[in-house]
């Protein structure tokens, strides 16, 4: 009865992290650049002591990391706005270092700081990018940022240009903060090869259908797991309750 009730418990628990990761996927499908969060699970036999033949299978979680297909890229007609082509991230400044995005919608804060919209720094190849007062910024395929004198437009001055990195996807790990990271803990070296489409943004890569119909499924498998742990429960009532009679 028991090997039952652990192994529908271990089913369930491992169904709800998995609707857990759908939930967060759903969550950001208007987020630009976003990467669908994977998660694998796999049955493991679990083999009592002194040599004995396994007598239950537990599920235990296998990450699969991300899917870094491409998004599709969608034409906003804003010059803050930058996509990716190919391969490749954009770097920013977190309270615990530096990380990498796919989202490049910035703006410029009151102190002229180059940010994302979450209020990232932006990274230039030399630090963080600093925009002059009164300056209109355009932002080249390779990342060059440029400034123009909005009262004169003949004065145009390069600012800086954006880091641009192209490390291994193996090689990265996804954090808390949706940002990715090298696992290394080293920083990735700039790639001039790295593209980018000013005035686009690169669309989430979740499908919301796919994840729907993903989300019914875990949730189905749950109830299944749970509707075992009801029957276990009953069964052991009976038990019980012939056990009594048999004393009387």
């Amino acid at each position: 009865m028991d090997r039952l009730i652990y192994t529908a418990m271990n089913g369930a628990k491992h169904s709800a992290y998995r609707q857990e990761a759908i939930a967060h996927n759903l969550a950001n499908v208007g987020t630009p650049g976003f990467r669908a969060q994977l998660e694998a699970f796999r049955a493991v036999p679990v083999v009592g002591g002194g040599g004995t033949l396994p007598t239950r299978a537990f599920v235990v979680e296998q990450s699969a990391g991300s899917d870094f297909t491409p998004g599709i890229l969608q034409q906003t007609g804003r010059d803050l706005d930058v996509a990716v082509e190919g391969d490749g991230w954009l770097a920013v400044q977190t309270d615990t270092g530096e990380a990498y995005t796919r989202n490049g919608s910035f703006e410029i804060d009151a102190t002229g700081l180059l940010k994302t919209r979450n209020g990232l720094t932006v990274l230039g190849e030399n630090g963080p990018i600093t925009v002059p007062e009164n300056n209109k910024v355009t932002i080249a395929k390779d990342g060059t940022v440029t400034g123009t004198d909005v009262n004169d437009p003949t004065q145009s001055n390069e600012i800086g240009r954006l880091k641009l990195v192209s490390p291994d996807l193996a090689t990265l790990d996804r954090g808390y903060d949706g940002l990715f990271r090298q696992r290394s803990g080293e920083l990735a070296l700039p790639d001039v090869n790295v593209q980018l489409n000013a005035g686009a943004l690169e669309s989430s890569n979740v499908n919301s259908v796919e994840a729907l119909v993903d989300m019914i499924s875990a949730q189905r498998h749950y109830d299944t797991q749970v509707r075992l742990l009801q029957a276990a429960d009953a069964n052991a009532r009976a038990v019980s309750q012939l056990l009594t009679m048999s004393a009387i």
